[in-house]
């Protein structure tokens, strides 16, 4: 950890120790305020986002900026979305076809629709059409990832300042994603006395560890076997991401991960079973559930402590407005289309929840969301299967060839 010219730069070790007190600090809330877990509002949101407005005081009043180094961050997505592919098989992505297909519609039609209304909102209060454009897909669904990967292009069209306006509504967009999804789904689970189905509720939450689960069963063999079967994943989805790279398709590293996961839940898992009957697999158990908790946890609580909102407010200025404009789509899409189209059941208010997540934030931020739900109200195996697959590999493609069919009208 140094100090340089008014900078407090935080190194890997640090930032990830920071992060895991952030995460700590947030599910101790979250105990202590009901308000909290019964909105399921995210713990590492409420940590998050509790520092973030700690840093951005400490700056205002001494003048001193927080910089994190964050290279450990997208490893931890990776995790997390690998025990997600090892929680499922190529049996359930079968029964979920259908649901998949209308989700991925649903998606793409709100995709199209966040970016007309970000141009036609530009227009309408005088400034570059192509800064609504970033205040769209590029930002919000996209994530800073893409804000940041796309800002050049924008820069050349003429959009001064590109980057940072990205980012400015990314962080908007992850904040207010984290904040609604859970809202969202508490309310619609409220409001037409939803419940889990039967048989989720035997198998358990898919992810994340349920407050009333106070004593998780957790032994060596269960742990120890979900770390490698997590790490082995990875390393497949690793060879498999430079197949793909071959071909001249670059996915994120975390999408062939969760492929490669579903590969070893599938095929693998159930013949060590049968030749070592000690290794009594269970995808769906605590072990995993723990691993998926911490790392997603500790990677969003990174990501939301980061933010330097300070920077955000000084550049966003108009774009504002088209935040707030989004968000009020998003809210009644989510409502009105998203929860009555994928069924009006427990699962379409998980989704919901999902979808909140995705519509502003990130595929990370749809997983919290839904996440929190669960542990809150029961597990959904059939939202945790169809929306990491289309916010983990659909959408991205989706999103490029989206993006760069109206950069060329412009």
């Amino acid at each position: 950890m140094d100090y340089i010219n008014g900078v407090l730069h935080f190194e890997k070790f640090f930032t990830v120790s920071l992060a895991i007190l952030v995460l700590f600090v947030g599910k101790g809330l979250n105990l202590r305020f009901d308000l909290l877990r019964n909105m399921s509002i995210p713990e590492p949101v409420v940590g998050g986002i509790l520092f973030a407005i700690f840093f951005a005081l400490l700056h205002l009043v001494t003048n001193i900026s927080i910089d994190f180094n964050l290279e450990n961050r997208d490893f931890l997505l990776i995790y997390f979305f690998t025990t997600i592919g090892l929680s499922s098989n190529f049996s359930d992505i079968i029964k979920g076809g259908k649901p998949l297909l209308i989700l991925l519609t649903i998606t793409i039609t709100y995709m199209v629709l966040q970016n007309v209304i970000g141009i036609s909102v530009a227009k309408l209060i005088g400034i570059e059409p192509l800064t609504g454009l970033l205040s769209g897909t590029v930002s919000l669904i996209g994530g800073h990832g893409t804000a940041i990967a796309w800002a050049p292009v924008f820069s050349e069209k003429g959009i001064e300042h590109a980057i940072e306006l990205g980012i400015a509504a990314a962080t908007f967009g992850l904040i207010l994603a984290s904040l609604m999804g859970g809202p969202i789904a508490s309310y619609l689970i409220n409001k037409h006395d939803l419940k889990p189905n039967e048989e989720d509720i035997q198998i358990g939450v898919n992810v994340g560890v349920s407050y009333d689960e106070a004593e998780p069963k957790i032994d060596y063999i269960a742990f120890l076997h979900a770390i490698i079967a997590i790490h082995v994943s990875i390393m497949v989805g690793y060879f498999i991401n430079l197949g793909f790279e071959e071909l001249g398709l670059m996915l994120p590293q975390f999408v062939t991960a969760l492929f490669a996961g579903i590969l070893y839940s599938t095929f693998v898992m159930p013949r060590l079973k049968t030749r070592f009957p000690w290794l009594d697999w269970k995808a769906r158990n605590s072990a995993m559930s723990l691993i998926a908790d911490i790392s997603l946890g500790i990677f969003l609580a990174m990501s939301l402590m980061s933010m330097q909102l300070w920077v955000v407010f000084y550049v966003a200025g108009p774009m504002l407005i088209i935040i707030v404009v989004q968000l009020i789509f998003a809210l009644c899409f989510v409502v009105f289309v998203v929860f009555k189209i994928m069924g009006s059941n427990y699962d379409a208010a998980v989704i919901a929840s999902g979808f909140s997540g995705i519509s502003l934030g990130s595929a990370a931020t749809a997983m919290a969301n839904m996440t929190a739900v669960s542990e809150k109200y029961g597990a959904s195996r059939l939202a945790f299967l169809v929306v990491p697959l289309v916010c983990a590999f659909f959408m991205d493609l989706a999103n490029a060839v989206l993006i760069q069919s109206i950069l060329s009208i412009f």
